[in-house]
């Protein structure tokens, strides 16, 4: 991991060890993109069959998985398995059902104006697959979906090479309320879910975390049927005082960069002390841990300690990170989150890893990458709803406020909006 004293080396060096660049920005993988977008829009079924065989498994002869394969799905998974995926739903509802909102308006005698809020009719959640099951992003995707009332959820994930999908995903599925799940992957999924075939259905939404494949397909159909956001490898952050357990910040630092050789970790500390306990233990952590090749790689490219004059100053560097995520293990950490604008999920104290948010504590964890913290959020309910906004004004109401609207009209030079008004004053 690279060191950077802000003191010697400045401030505008630290930030630029902080700022990260979108997989989004790829010719070579968009043209590819785009050839499958294509193929898919044109022959649908048959193209994602022949994708399918081609990327995921070569006797891949239907891309919906039956509704017998989710039961036989469920009845494999163990007992303690079950147990958890239901205590993360319940929690994942929980947390969501908060935010439940309902249309509203503001009543006067003469006029009325508010709000009509709706779930979308159909959403499609991508699920990554391949080599690795990721079960709890079906219900960190597909609940915040039921509890907005999302008419309907389908889930796409790659078939793996034995041609099946992973059981507690197909689980999950059932957990969470999703309706159909079909076994296609990659941009071909996207596309799908964005055009419809004749066996998956278009969507009004697509959520879910993917490649860069996925997500270049996302931005191109973006237009064509809404995203969540373009998520790319996933980063930490972690601001320390002196008073940090080192193991415990070297531990949530492995922790995000295991998922990929691209995935960032920052350790942001006014302590050179606590800076090298915590570098010395990530060296022996990576003698023991199984992904230790991919941790090495992340951590050496992707991977920094900043060493600050002071913990506001370390607050602030945090802020121009704006990370997916950032744990605050300081002595005061609630204190500490009226500094912090820009982060995806805040893990607050010694006692909440990230690996807690992942799975089990409630919020989702689809959160914002590479610093788009700075203005995007992370999935929530409000990510599949939309909301009209309606106008009701008597004839007396309008009179009182005509000459206004009049004016602003004719400044822009638009006679026929103008006259609308004008019209419904002779008209009294």
């Amino acid at each position: 991991m690279r060191v950077v004293d802000v003191a010697a080396e400045g401030y505008e060096a630290a930030c630029a060890v902080l700022k990260r660049d979108t997989l989004q920005d790829n010719p070579k993988v968009e043209a590819i993109v785009r050839e499958i977008i294509a193929d898919v829009r044109a022959r649908g079924d048959a193209a994602l069959l022949e994708l399918g065989r081609r990327f995921d498994y070569s006797g891949l002869e239907a891309v919906e998985v039956p509704r017998s394969a989710w039961d036989a799905a469920e009845a494999r998974v163990p007992e303690a398995l079950k147990e958890a995926a239901r205590r993360s739903a319940l929690n994942i509802a929980a947390f969501h059902d908060k935010h439940r909102k309902t249309s509203w308006l503001d009543a006067q005698p003469d006029k009325i104006t508010g709000q009509l809020i709706r779930p979308l009719d159909r959403v499609g959640v991508y699920v990554p697959g391949g080599t690795a099951a990721y079960p709890s992003t079906v219900l960190m995707t597909a609940i915040p979906a039921r509890v907005a009332g999302v008419t309907e959820i389908i889930v796409c994930t790659p078939a793996r090479s034995d041609g099946g999908v992973p059981d507690l995903v197909l689980f999950a599925c059932k957990l969470a309320g999703v309706h159909r799940v079909f076994a296609c992957g990659g941009a071909q999924a996207v596309a799908a879910m964005a055009f419809g075939t004749d066996t998956v259905p278009p969507v009004d939404k697509i959520v879910g975390p993917g490649n860069v494949y996925v997500n270049i397909a996302k931005k191109l159909l973006w237009g064509v049927v809404d995203i969540d956001m373009l998520a790319g490898p996933s980063e930490v952050c972690v601001v320390a005082d002196e008073g940090a357990n080192p193991k415990f910040a070297a531990m949530d630092l492995l922790t995000q960069a295991e998922h990929d050789v691209e995935c960032a970790a920052y350790l942001i500390t006014p302590s050179a002390r606590l800076a090298q306990e915590v570098i010395d233990e990530i060296a022996r952590q990576l003698e023991i841990l199984p992904r230790s090749t991919i941790l090495k790689q992340a951590l050496d490219e992707n991977g920094a300690v900043l060493i600050t004059d002071s913990l506001d100053q370390a607050y602030d560097l945090a802020n121009v990170c704006a990370p997916e995520h950032l744990a605050l293990m300081v002595r005061d950490p609630f204190g500490a989150m009226g500094s912090i604008r820009n982060a995806g999920a805040i893990l607050l104290g010694d006692y909440s890893p990230q690996t807690l948010g992942d799975y089990m504590a409630g919020p989702s964890h689809t959160l914002p990458t590479s610093g788009t913290a700075r203005f995007a959020s992370p999935l929530h309910v409000d990510t599949f709803l939309k909301k009209s906004s309606f106008i009701y004004y008597t004839a007396p109401a309008l009179r009182q406020i005509s000459e206004s609207v009049v004016a602003f009209a004719r400044a822009e030079g638009f006679d026929a909006h103008a006259e609308a008004v004008v019209a419904r004053g002779s008209e009294e």
